[in-house]
């Protein structure tokens, strides 16, 4: 009996009048909880890395050769195409593609909540995911880095899934794979997807090629090998768990309560939804598990990597709600609201000590050096090049690929031995192709300073001598060729044997 009046009020908006009051409700929350984005000029390395290998890649830098990272294309020639129409010296407009990207995320999620569950559910749906998008420490959710722009894609994925658009779904597969790694991992919800719905025959072959042919397109547009080896082979070393295991471990817990903190409108639904799974939510939980192993992927456990979870939890906890009463659809809402906003003022009022020593940092080397000089920034903080305008005098833009100081690790096991594999003999070439004008220890104190460090000691003992310091980082200026011989004896002129190197098995910390 009751279906007949029901039916019309399903029906009564059509598809052009929802989604015309949804997109810009959708629109301005996504701009509201990115508002801190626009306060900082950068929120991490990995901005200033994208930023300076974008200016590299528009001075004609090959990547995967001249530029390298152990991240695919996508996010560097993205950076690359903005500086190329708005300049390089602002990441306001990667800001605004950010917010754009959150927008596509959260209406893509709308759309699939509202094909399963009804109009009211995909308003839920792409509302909680704007909440929660931003629940965590600003430097990771407020950054224009890889998740944020991976995350539409494996959105989109799921979407064309759904209405069995297979080879659509491959590719949105493949953008996200080449966005960063981990987004493949949406790859298992889409194939089971394929596998329930009995298409596998028609649809596998649909699939594969979509997958295929934008991942073998961009390699053979960097190179084949070199990408091969940057993004899938060469991270062995990046990935391994040892060696800093209380350290990660601090850092997974402290990760997971914070994301935790901003899901408290969206947990309980979920735990509701788990102990009573429903047939054709499987995939939901698919994704979710498979974003999870992402996450672990490496035991790095940046806070960044946990936005990967957002999408399949807020869609898990659309699926628990609307089948409950409305006061705890409401409830779960304003929770998540309230959450928001607490992460929104940390965003807009937390102090930023490392920016302020980049900017600082920055101002010296550029009254120090001319804009046509190569510089070196040994360090962990790229964005100093991008802040000063200067050219690194090496494609390694961190002392984390040279050192093995990567991943945020605290362990013994750092020094020349434990670099990339042929990072040191390329090295050495570019100082001596382009010796820098201006050599920065950044290290101050850290395991890959240059007295451990036999090559760095060498080139800085032979041709350069300290001209200042700031913030406890020193500059060392090079010294004209006819001056040398008069070069009086510096920190690195007599160093005394370095200690016996430590056991194998560990990894140490640095770059994002």
């Amino acid at each position: 009996m009751l279906a007949v009046p029901l039916a019309p009020a399903r029906t009564a908006v059509t598809p052009t009048a929802y989604w015309s009051r949804l997109l810009p409700l959708l629109a301005a929350l996504a701009s509201l909880t990115r508002l801190p984005s626009f306060a900082r000029p950068l929120w991490n390395p990995d901005e200033g890395f994208l930023a300076v290998q974008a200016r590299l890649l528009a001075g004609g830098g090959q990547l995967y050769d001249t530029v390298v990272d152990r991240k695919p294309p996508l996010l560097p020639w993205l950076y690359q195409a903005a500086f190329a129409l708005f300049g390089s010296g602002s990441l306001t407009p990667l800001r605004v593609l950010a917010v754009l990207a959150q927008l596509l995320t959260a209406a893509l999620l709308a759309s699939l909540a509202r094909r399963r569950w009804g109009d009211r559910a995909g308003r839920t749906a792409g509302v909680l995911y704007l909440l929660v998008s931003v629940g965590l420490n600003p430097e990771d959710a407020q950054a224009a880095t890889f998740e944020v722009f991976m995350l539409p894609w494996t959105a989109a994925a799921l979407w064309c899934a759904d209405r069995g658009r297979w080879g659509a779904a491959g590719a949105a597969v493949a953008a996200a794979f080449l966005t960063k790694q981990t987004g493949g991992a949406v790859l298992l919800p889409v194939a089971w997807l394929l596998h329930r719905r009995g298409g596998t025959r028609a649809g596998l072959p649909g699939l594969a090629a979509g997958f295929a042919v934008p991942v073998l397109g961009a390699a053979l547009l960097t190179d084949p090998a070199g990408f091969l080896f940057w993004t899938v082979t060469g991270s062995a070393t990046y990935a391994t768990p040892t060696g800093s295991e209380l350290h990660v471990l601090a850092r997974a817990l402290t990760n997971t309560a914070i994301l935790a903190a901003a899901c408290a409108g969206l947990l309980p639904p979920v735990v509701r939804a788990l102990r009573t799974t429903r047939a054709g939510a499987a995939e939901l939980w698919l994704w979710l598990g498979s974003s999870a192993v992402a996450v672990v992927l490496g035991c790095h456990f940046f806070g960044h990597y946990y936005l990967q979870l957002t999408p399949p939890l807020a869609l898990l906890a659309t699926a628990a709600l609307h089948v409950l009463p409305r006061e705890r659809h409401l409830a779960a809402v304003l929770t998540s609201a309230c959450a928001c906003a607490l992460f929104v003022g940390w965003g807009l009022l937390a102090p930023r000590p490392e920016l302020a020593h980049a900017q600082r940092l920055a101002a010296a080397l550029a009254h120090r050096t001319a804009p046509a000089d190569r510089v070196l920034v040994w360090g962990i903080h790229p964005e100093t090049y991008w802040l000063a305008g200067r050219t690194p005098a090496t494609r390694y833009l961190t002392a984390g690929l040279l050192t093995n100081y990567s991943g945020g690790r605290d362990g013994p096991q750092v020094g020349e031995e434990y670099a990339v594999a042929g990072t040191w003999p390329v090295f050495r070439r570019e100082m001596t192709a382009h010796a820098p004008a201006l050599v920065v220890d950044d290290s101050r104190g850290e395991p890959y300073a240059p007295d451990r460090l036999p090559t760095l000691r060498r080139l800085l003992a032979a041709g350069y001598e300290e001209v200042g310091r700031v913030d406890g980082a020193v500059l060392y200026a090079r010294v004209p060729a006819g001056q040398r011989a008069r070069l009086s004896p510096g920190p690195y002129a007599v160093r005394p044997p370095r200690p016996p190197a430590p056991s194998p098995g560990a990894a140490a910390p640095g770059r994002r």
